[in-house]
Parts: C-alpha cells; structure tokens; sequence
C-alpha cells in the first residue's frame, strides 16, 4: 500500500487552469491563482502538480512558505523562495536590477551591505524589487512563484503579495498561492483579488464519494473496482471528502490489519472499519506515535508544542535527550510519515501535516501545555541569548502559551519595535498591540507608557488612526494611576502626531495644549523638543497667511532644546524643518541648516536621515546657483541605502531643471519614468507632484491642452487643489503658456491668481513667481515700482537662479524707465548671464523688455527680438515667432517673411489653401474674441484680421463668423 495516492484525484478542472496559467505566463503574460481549502484538502499537493508542470516546460519554480510558529519575520516566504534560487545557482546578475539591487538586501542576505535594515523600505517598493528580479529570472522562459500557507502571513508579505498581483499581467511571472479558508487577511486579500480581475480564486471542494472510491484505489494499488463498497462509504463519511483524512484512515486501517489483498486484486475489510473523526486521525497518529515508543512520543508532543515546524537544538535542550536518541526518534518518524526535515533551514523540521501537530496536542490538558511551553521558551532562551530574529517572537507565542504574560509582554514589545526599526511597520503595530493588551494589568505603568508610545509612532507612520479615542482613554488610564506626568505628556505628544498625520489637526493641538499644561512652566528641554516640534509642523500643516512665521520660530525652539537634551531624531526633524522654512530669506542659512541636520544623522547612525538631509541641502543649493551636480550625488546615496522613493523625489527636481534648461525630451523621459513607477508604487503625493510638473513641460512647449488635462488629472489626485500646488501650477504652469501663446492679460489674470494663492497660504515652492516672474509682468504693465522691487528684493528668495533672471530684467525695465541708460544695459548684460542656463526663459525675457526699451530709448531691443524671433520660430512657438516679426516690423526693420510655419498648418486645413497666417487667426477664434484682441495678439492691423477672417469663411465655407468660429473649436482645438 502507498502512504500516498500516486496521482491527485477529482482536480481536473483545478489542473486544467493551472496549466493554462503557466502556458500563459511563458508566453509573457503572467498572473495569479489563490488556491483556498481546508486543511488537508490538497493545496500544497495541487500546487504541486503545478510545479512539477513548470519544471518540465522549462521554466523558473521558485517556492516559499509562511513559518507555522506564531508571528514570524516579516516576508520569510520570499526570502525562502529567493534563497532557493541561490541554492541552485540560478540567480542572476544583480546588476540587471539597478537602484532595487539593494532594496532586496531586505531578502537576499549576500546583497546586503549592512544598510538595508537601516532604511524604512515601504512593501510596494520592495514588491516592485521582487517583480523586477523575478521578471529577469522569468525572462525568455517563465517563472513560477508558489507561497504557501499565507493564512499565518504577516501584513508586509501580503502588501508585496498584493503589488505583485497588480502587476503580474505583462510579466512572465506566474503567482500560485495557498491558504485556508479562515477569515484572515490573506483570505480577505484573495477574495478582492478576484473581485477585481487580479488573481483567480479557486476553492478547493470536498471529494464526492466516487473520488474517494478512486482516491482509496490508488493508495490501496487496485482497481476502484477493487475497492467495497463498505470500505468506500466508511471512508467517504468518515472523512468528509478530505484527501488527507482518507489517506490517514487507510494508515490506520492497514497498519491494523483491518484491509487484506485477496487473490482476485481487490481488498477485504475485516471486522468492520472502527473509526471516528478526527478522532480517526488523532488515532491514526497515535497509533504510528505509540509504536515509537514513550520517550520518542514525548519528544515529538514536545516538538507539536512549539508548532508545525521546530528546531531540533530546541527540542533537544528542553527535555535533555541524548543525540542518539533524538535521531532514533527522527528516524521514526520520518519512517513513520509522521515528520520530514524543513528542507530550506538547516536543524528545523516540520510535521508531515498541521493535522499531525494538532492531532498530538489533543491529548494535552491545558496545564500539560503551558508546562511544555514554558520549558521551551526557557531553552530558546539559553540557546540564543538576546532572542535575535525570530526567536523573540517565538518566546514571545510560548511564553503566552505558558501563562506568563508579562513575559510575553514584554517579548512582543521587544519584537515589536525590532519591526519598526526595520521598517516593517504593519508587523510592528501588531506585535505592539498584542503586548499592549498583555501589559494591560502590569503594574508597572512607566513600561506601559513606553510600549504605548513604540505603538503610536508605528500606528502613524502605517496610517492606522480609527482608535486614537481608545489611546487616550488608555492615556487617561495610566495617568489615574500615578503616571508621571512627563511621561503623560510624552504620550499626548505622540497622540498628537498621530492626528496630525490623520489630518485632525483640531485634535492635534489639544493634545499639544494638553502636554503643554501637564509639563507646565518649568518644563526641561526633553520634555519640550518633542511638543515645539509637533507644534511646528502643526502650523505649517494650517492654512494661515501667519504660518510660515510661526511655525519658524517653533522649530527654532525646538532644534535648539533638541540640540541641548541630545535627542537626535527631534534635532534633525527640527533642523529640516527649519533648512525649508529659511530658503525664502536666507539661502545660506537654510544649507547650513541641512548640513547640521545631516552632522546629527551622520552622528547616531541615522542613514536614512542623513539621505534626507543631504538632499534638501542639495536642493537649496540647486535653487541657489542652478547646479544639479550635489542633487545628483544625493540621488546616489539613496540608491545605495534603497530609499527608492528618495531618489524619485530627486528625479522629480531634475526633471523640473530638465524644463527650465529647455532640456525637454530629457524632463519627459525622467517624469514619465517617475509617473509610472509612483503611480505603481502608490505615491500619491509624489504622483501630484509629478503631475504637477508635467503640466509645467506641457506648458514651456506651449500645449494648452495637454497641460490642461495633466493638471485635471493632478487634481483627481489631489494635487493641484492642495494650496501649495496651486501657486506652482498657477505660475510655472498657466502663466507661462498664456504667454507662449502671446495672451499678456491672461498671463497677467494667471500670475495673480498665483500670488493671490500664495498670499492666503504661503507656499514653501518660491519658484512659482512672486520672487521672480510675478514681479518683471507688473513692473511691464505699470503696477510694479521702485518700492514693490525693493520689498521683492530684500528677500533671498529673489536670488534664487531661476528667479534671479526675471529680477534683473525687472531692474533693467525700472533704470531705463528712468533714463539710466547705461545702468539699465548692464543689467541686461547680468540677467543674460543668469538666464545662460535657460534658453525659453531668456529669450521670452528678451521679447518681453523689448518694447519698454525701445520706448524708453534703452538697450538693444532689434538684436534682443531677432534673436528672439530665430529661437522661437525654431523652437516652433509659433505666436511668440510671429509677435517678434511683427514688433520688428513695427519699429522699421525689414523681417524676411518666414514660410516654413505652413508645416504648423494641418494636412487637412493646407488643402483648403489656409495659410500659416489664417491658421493663427483661426485658432484665435476657439475663444470666440473680437479682432482687435486677436490684433493685438498676433501684432497685426484689426483689418488685416478681418481680411484673414473673410477669408477664411471663403475657403471652410461657413456662413458667418460664429460658424467659423464653431469650426474652428471642432478642428483645430489641440
């Protein structure tokens, strides 16, 4: 007789898809299967057939399991499955992977320099790290990932799990994944999975009774027909349709001798099949058990205590059995099918089947239990001093089981911020929950408060905030019960962030002024940090025209107390603060800032703010001088360390630069990249920003309605409707294609919307115009004196490169409107120089102050439009080419006509003999504006508008000017 059926049975259909998964998959178009069951119903054994089809076709297999002992470490199944693929030599160069090389040290052990625990790695950044490896290991052939058991998965491998399956559709990438069917998360994730078209559900049913008839068969090496019907009954009702219970019951029976072979092949049942279930499997095992002898039964209950899988050093420290023994009793077992070695961990071995386990524990009572579990606990303990990895929280689980529950407690908080440092924040808030609830009746209230305050922090940063009432009654609670205050405070503090990043900011500050009344006057710098700096970052989170000045002199207190009470992380959130918060005054203070912050990082080993740091700093230098060389050394360091998310925000500044250098193939090949992979990522902050930026390229090549509809979908984000994107999009955005497209009142009606913004909500974004833009249009249409330029100028904001520029073109309209010649030419010379770096906004500047100069009798205002003329007509800005030849003209100079603007024309419009002229008028009547606006706008006489507008009714054969304007919106609107 077989311990097994030789093949699987009554999942035909479940095979037939699996097949066609992974055909798919080799052909590059990948995807999921959830396979959901009971236990013993046959998931692993079908994920197996799976897997045997994959390596026969070829392709990559890759195999992970979720560890059966309690809380493992957060994403131990792709760490298995990776790990195997080194084991086989088959992993490949890592170069191939780029900035998420390091990303995977969080996986892959020999990818790790020491930094990849130091870097809060969010699930979706590293789930795109793992889809990318296994697209290369799946390249050319396929891949076949199979993780098992995620019933007991913690909440990071479910994220990844979930990236992946977002993903999976143009990938060679198969995903097979199994569980029980239990209310858990990773069941609630299959489900939506297959709600939404990502994966595929199949609930794996109980065998009918003929599949059991040819289940038995197969085991028992006959015919089913060879099979009573007695027998096929018995097993079928006993058995409930579950495979593993069949095969359990027919051990049994064998091993009992109730089965004989019979001459004719078929099998005889002896006196009846006695068994119930599962008392028939408990049986079943105890009967194998028994057969081993007391000793080995005893080891074996002992190993059931710990879980599915155990470490042999453990079960041999906790009841002291000699080697011999221990390895006699392994030999059993294997032999008995009762155990088998946990292949990918070296001294861990694993029950045949989580049934085996239970099946052992059922004969324990509760005081048996707690007694085995406690001495475990206390091996562990002896064996790995400190509990490293995972040991803490499988004390932790045994320790409970114990009955010792301030141990567990306290080994769970441990666990728990050994999570958040390593940035697995999810697995974090469980385990800090769990040892909350277990500490709830410790006396010992100043350790509460400490686990209270590890689980807040964690709570934030995953964005869990339903429960902040029940923190602060657990609060109130510790402080009824003689809490220090200082450490009540703490605690509001903390509850405050907490609704802070909620977006509760009216519950926030009564927590602020909650900690601050319970500190009271006298309060010492350590208590105080930690309220100025939450206070701070509360007043730039509010809308208010004050708020930059208050929260300014809220992270000073702050840095400085932080700095005196040596708390590091409140110093460095304090300076960044700060090193924002300065640049509109004072550039160099605000480097100097970032650098103090990166010293203080750099100090206490905290790599990913030091990153921070050094980009901020990179950024103000940026904004200072125009060098991208610091932003792109401080783009590296986050690559190293694989703050992915970093480094995008670092191509985001460069992507801008790329525009405003005219660099514009370059700008959308950097945003396309950044838009793709934060929209995959979920980053939907990053994502507006993105948006935003895109809108800003869209509108310095002068297409209205590609920025149009860029910032729409900015604003499905979210995005542009924040207050301190709406200057930016306002004034690097709008203002600049109005005037592109030569439309000076709307860039004018732009701009101030963009100050008008920026006055009701300061925004931190000082590139938008107010310094710089803003001011060079009002001193050009007479709103703008000596008075409003000085004020402008006096701070640093104005010194900034990009702003710079329009600054000292306002300063040269200002000198010659007052007959200072010479000084108004040589401040031309200056803002050339400044404006070397951007082509686009030297030359609009150019178009711009040659009419104020050849008013006023200043400057060069011919030379300055021709070359205005030449780089926007190359550049194909059509209406700004033309307004420069018009001017010319206008100021007597002989412009050769340019007829190459007949390509701007479409096909369909030249072959009614419309030309490059007409084809400006025409698209000035999609607003429907009178001919003398339209005059004014292309520079030409309101009669010679009139004539390009009869005419163009001739050639469209409209009836009327409305008509032709209504053409004109169907056809030629971008």
């Amino acid at each position: 007789m077989q311990t097994r059926a030789p093949k699987v049975v009554g999942r035909d259909r479940e095979i037939d898809h699996l097949h066609g998964l992974l055909a798919a998959t080799r052909g590059g178009q990948g995807g999921a299967v959830f396979l959901v069951g009971e236990p013993g119903i046959g998931k692993s054994r079908l994920a197996g057939v799976g897997t045997t089809r994959a390596l026969d076709d070829g392709m990559a297999t890759l195999r992970g399991r979720v560890g059966a002992i309690g809380t493992m470490v957060a994403f131990r199944p792709f760490t298995e499955a990776l790990l195997s693929l080194i084991r086989r030599g088959e992993m490949p160069a890592a170069d191939g992977l780029g900035p998420y090389r390091q990303v995977l040290g969080r996986l892959v052990p020999d990818w790790d320099d020491g930094t990849a625990h130091n870097t809060a790695t969010s699930a979706v950044v590293l789930g795109e790290a793992v889809l990318r490896l296994l697209a290369l290991v799946g390249k050319d052939r396929g891949c076949l990932l199979v993780l098992e058991d995620l019933h007991g998965s913690d909440p990071e491998t479910l994220a990844v799990i979930e990236y992946l399956l977002d993903n999976l559709e143009d990938q060679p990438i198969a995903l097979v994944a199994t569980l029980r069917s239990e209310t858990c998360a990773a069941f609630e994730l299959a489900r939506l999975s297959a709600q939404r078209g990502a994966a595929h559900l199949i609930e794996l049913q109980p065998l009918d009774r003929e599949q059991v008839g040819e289940l038995a068969a197969g085991c028992l090496e006959v015919s089913p027909d060879g099979v009573p019907d007695s027998l096929v009954d018995r097993l079928w009702r006993d058995s409930a349709g579950i495979p593993f219970i069949v095969e359990e019951l027919l051990q049994e029976a064998s091993r009992s001798g109730q089965l004989l072979s019979k001459a004719d092949g078929s099998v005889q049942v002896v006196d009846g099949l006695q068994t119930n279930v599962p008392a028939a499997v408990v049986r079943s095992i105890s009967s194998r058990t028994d057969q081993l002898g007391p000793q080995s039964r005893d080891l074996l209950v002992l190993a059931a205590v710990i879980g599915h899988r155990f470490p042999l050093s453990v079960v041999r420290k906790a009841t002291g059995t000699d080697e011999r023994l221990l390895l006699a009793t392994l030999r059993a077992g294997l032999a008995a099918q009762l155990v088998g070695p946990d292949e990918p961990v070296p001294d861990w071995y694993a029950f045949r089947h989580p049934l085996t386990a239970d099946a052992l524990l059922a004969g324990l009572t509760p005081t048996e239990r707690s007694t085995l579990a406690r001495r475990c606990a206390d091996a562990i303990e002896e064996l790995h001093p400190g509990l490293p990895g995972e040991w803490c929280q499988m004390v932790a689980e045994l320790a409970e089981t114990g009955g010792d529950m301030a141990r567990a407690g306290r080994l769970f908080a441990t666990a728990g911020r050994r999570s958040f440092d390593e940035g697995s924040m999810a697995s974090a808030v469980k385990l800090l929950e769990r040892a909350t609830a277990l500490l709830a009746g410790d006396p010992d209230t100043a350790y509460r408060a400490e686990v209270l305050g590890s689980l807040l922090i964690a709570l934030s940063e995953t964005g869990q905030f339903e429960n902040s009432t029940v923190h602060a009654a657990t609060i109130e609670e510790m402080a009824d019960r003689n809490l220090d205050s200082r450490k009540v405070a703490a605690l509001h503090v903390q509850l405050a962030n907490l609704e802070h990043m909620a977006g509760r900011w009216s519950a926030a500050l009564t927590q602020v002024a909650t900690a601050r009344s319970l500190l009271g006057v006298d309060a010492c710098d350590a208590d105080l940090a930690p309220v100025d700096a939450i206070a701070a970052h509360l007043e730039l989170a509010r809308p208010s025209p004050g708020r930059l000045k208050a929260a300014t002199e809220l992270a000073t207190r702050a840095a400085e107390a932080a700095e005196r009470a040596k708390l590091p992380a409140v110093a460095c959130d304090a300076l960044q603060l700060l090193g924002i918060l300065s640049r509109e005054h004072d550039l160099d203070r605000s480097i100097d800032y970032f650098h103090r912050a990166r010293l203080v990082a750099e100090e206490h080993n905290m790599t990913f703010q030091r990153v921070c740091s050094h980009i901020f700093q990179a950024g103000t230098i940026c904004l200072a001088g125009g060098s991208i060389v610091e932003l792109e050394r401080a783009r590296q360091q986050a690559l190293r360390i694989g703050a992915i998310p970093l480094a995008y925000e670092v191509d985001g500044i460069l992507g801008q630069q790329a525009i405003l250098r005219a660099e514009y193939d370059k700008a959308a090949v950097i945003i396309d990249e950044c838009l793709e992979v934060t929209r995959r990522l979920r980053l939907g902050r990053s994502a507006t920003y993105f948006l935003s930026t895109k809108a800003i390229l869209e509108a310095h090549r002068g297409r209205r309605t590609a920025m149009e509809e860029t910032l729409a979908e900015a604003a499905n984000w979210g995005g542009e409707r924040a207050s301190y994107e709406l200057p930016y999009s306002y004034g690097l955005a709008r203002t600049f294609c109005a005037l592109l497209e030569e439309n000076r009142e709307l860039a004018d009606s732009e701009m101030a919307q963009a100050l008008a913004y920026d006055a009701q909500n300061p925004t931190t974004l000082h590139t938008s115009g107010k310094y710089g833009l803003g001011l060079l249009l009002g001193v050009l249409s007479g709103r703008n004196s000596w008075a409003h330029f000085e004020a402008i100028t006096a701070a640093a904001a104005s010194g900034m490169r990009w702003n710079k520029q329009f600054v000292q073109l306002a300063h040269a309209v200002l000198l010659g409107r007052d007959g200072q010649v010479d000084a108004a030419n040589n401040k031309v010379v200056e803002a050339l120089e400044t404006a070397s770096l951007y082509p686009l906004a030297r030359h609009l500047g150019l178009r711009l102050i040659a009419e104020p100069a050849h008013a006023d009798g200043w400057g060069e205002p011919v030379a300055w439009l021709r070359q205005a003329e030449d780089y926007f007509h190359n550049a194909e800005i059509q209406a700004v080419a033309s307004a420069c030849r018009s001017l010319l003209r206008q100021l007597g100079v002989t412009v050769s006509q340019r007829r190459s603007g007949i390509e701007q024309v479409p096909a369909h419009l030249r072959q009614l003999g419309i030309t490059s002229r007409e084809y400006e008028v025409c698209r000035l009547l999609v607003d429907r504006i009178g001919n003398k606006s339209i005059a004014s706008r292309l520079h030409i006489s309101p009669r010679t508008v009139e004539k390009h507008v009869a005419s163009l009714m001739t050639k469209t054969q409209q009836p009327d000017r409305e008509a032709l304007s209504s053409f004109a919106r169907t056809v030629l609107q971008d």
